[in-house]
């Protein structure tokens, strides 16, 4: 489409903004940009309608199709809203839990979500204020509730908003569920199909007795609070990064047993300008300066963090020479992973039907680790609504005891079903005490966990590529990767090509082709090396970013060697971004 045309087109539906349908303040942003000069900012706002996927809504607040505002959150709320009514027609009466980050809008996204509920005669148990969001996967399934809704972007950048829709089971929604929504989202043509009006006798305020029902259910996933006993004054410095951590975890630590627990104050301080940091992601190092630096001033074991909206968990540990170091996603699972799987050995809990579940680009140590402990690990794709579509599947048949992904997600609970950074906090406390009575930190914990296992390096790289000609330039990245796959990667042949876009796995040396047992489909390319090397590559389905997962592998004979072997990995995971071009 040639630039005038597309300005014409963007025009054409800006114009129709400036109705009385819309509100004052929208009316007007709409004029500013149509008025302006520079064309851009009416292109991105108006180009396309801001997709309702499967996960739900997530883009830049503001006026315009393609943003986030009271419109794009009212028409999904509606449609989702349309399909519940259809879906549960039998029921007496269908009920929701609405919740919120600490985000700009965010509370105000919220309340509109809630009227819209009630206006169609759906109840509402609304928040009473911002909550983590594994709390809202808990209170969906401690309620009964139908469905519910989030409002987060989760760790993006502060120009940012989202909608994230959850199911019966506490669960994002997945198939059929999720398509099924997105056509009757699609259906509304119009801000008059939407309900605005709420009804406020059926929005019932929910919010102490909740925090203190899912903090109980959470402490029951302590596997030995004696331990916490007798080290209970370990320090912790924990920051939520302005966001919902701070209202629930603190109290967790110390339902735990911790009564060592270190703020950091100026981050303590809930803002959706995150105020103190350029991103408030706890996988960015910048993100823990200042934990880091409280950590040096009080000589702390460990320090914690938490992303807005309180589901994915940062870990920096103290080595042996007294620094502090950032763990990777992968490290944080397989810490977590190896301590239920060894404690539960201990305790005797071990019957054979117990599973744990990660992510296909989540690093293949856990598979040693899981088979090493005669324990069944089943792969799933990225994100927390696969992972707890296989505990829904295998739900009275085996005990699911864990599961994570690498991009610092965890959940080792079942009474909710997205990743929970409050619980695994708690369990990543008492870990540090456990082996404190050992005479053993996290740094050498992993070192063990590397002899016995073997050891593996991850590291993901993001390639960003912002508005419409940066998904263009996405879409032609995936297409070169997958017709001119690459013969080597840091110099050992790629021996297996895993396309899960139509679900062939390809046996490189032979030309065999044979399918692969995933339920969907999905817009990921794997390439795996003849010594042990796996390069995932996926597009990010909420972010404008094309997404690398390096990992390699190696043997760790002895933990002296750690450091020798660590920078061989270096070395390879170089050449394989020299290799891929990134």
């Amino acid at each position: 489409m040639q630039e005038n045309d597309l300005v014409a087109q963007v025009t054409k539906r800006a114009q129709a903004w400036l109705s009385d349908s819309y509100d004052a303040e929208t009316r007007a942003e709409v004029n500013r940009m149509l008025s302006a000069e520079d064309k851009t900012e009416l292109i991105e706002s108006f180009y396309r309608d801001l997709e309702f996927g499967t996960g739900g809504l997530r883009g830049i607040m503001g006026a315009g199709s393609n943003r986030m505002n009271i419109y794009t959150v009212g028409a999904a709320t509606q449609g989702l809203a349309n399909y519940l009514k259809e879906a549960f027609a039998d029921l007496p009466e269908i009920s929701v839990v609405v919740g919120h980050d600490v985000r700009n809008n965010s509370r105000k996204f919220a309340e509109i979500v809630a009227d819209i509920f009630s206006a169609n005669g759906i109840k509402v148990y609304l928040f009473d204020s911002f909550r983590p969001t594994p709390e809202l996967s808990y209170a969906i399934r401690h309620l009964g509730c139908q469905s519910g809704v989030n409002i987060t972007a989760s760790h993006n950048p502060k120009e940012y908003n989202g909608y994230k829709a959850y199911w019966a089971d506490g669960a994002q929604i997945i198939s059929p569920h999720d398509t099924n929504i997105i056509d009757h989202v699609n259906r509304i043509k119009d801000v008059s199909e939407i309900k605005f009006e709420g009804d406020k006798s059926k929005i019932e305020i929910i919010g102490e007795q909740m925090d203190k029902d899912y903090l109980a259910a959470i402490k029951t996933l302590s596997l030995d609070p004696e331990v916490i006993k007798k080290h209970h004054d370990l320090k912790i410095v924990y920051t939520p990064i302005h966001g919902t951590g701070v209202k629930l975890i603190p109290e967790s630590l110390r339902n735990f047993g911790f009564t060592n627990i270190i703020h950091v104050p100026e981050q303590d301080v809930p803002s959706g300008d995150f105020p103190t940091v350029e991103s408030p992601n706890p996988e960015v190092p910048s993100a823990m300066a200042m934990a880091i630096a409280k950590a040096k001033e009080v000589d702390a074991d460990v320090i914690f963090a938490s992303d807005p909206d309180a589901d994915r968990i940062g870990c920096v540990v103290k080595l042996e020479n007294g620094e502090y170091k950032l763990l990777n996603g992968n490290q944080i699972v397989m810490i977590l992973l190896n301590y239920i799987m060894v404690r539960n050995r201990e305790m005797g809990r071990l019957l054979g039907n117990e599973f744990i579940v990660k992510t296909i680009v989540t690093t293949e140590t856990i598979k040693a680790i899981a088979d090493n402990n005669n324990i069944r690990m089943y792969d799933c794709y990225t994100g927390f609504k696969w992972i707890a579509s296989v505990i829904r599947d295998l739900e009275g048949r085996m005990r699911y005891i864990g599961g994570g992904e690498e991009s610092y997600g965890f959940l080792a609970e079942d009474f909710a079903r997205d990743k929970d950074s409050v619980s695994a906090i708690s369990l990543m406390a008492e870990i540090a005490a456990w082996a404190r009575e050992r005479g053993i930190d996290y740094a050498s914990m992993l070192k063990d966990i590397y002899v016995q296992n073997g050891y593996s390096l991850e590291e993901g790289v993001s390639v960003v590529r912002k508005g419409k000609t940066g998904a263009e330039e996405i879409i032609a990245m995936m297409k070169n990767f997958r017709a001119n796959p690459p013969k080597t990667l840091g110099g050992s042949l790629v021996v297996t090509i895993k396309d899960y876009a139509d679900l062939n796995c390809t046996d490189v040396p032979t030309g065999r082709i044979d399918k692969m047992d995933m339920p969907v489909t999905s817009n990921v390319l794997q390439y795996f090396t003849a010594d042990g090397s796996k390069v995932s590559i996926r597009p990010s389905g909420t972010e404008p970013k094309i997404k690398f997962y390096i990992e390699v592998h190696d043997t760790l004979p002895k933990a002296e060697m750690y450091d020798q072997v660590e920078a061989k990995a270096h070395e390879k995971i170089e050449a394989i971004k020299k290799d891929l071009g990134i």
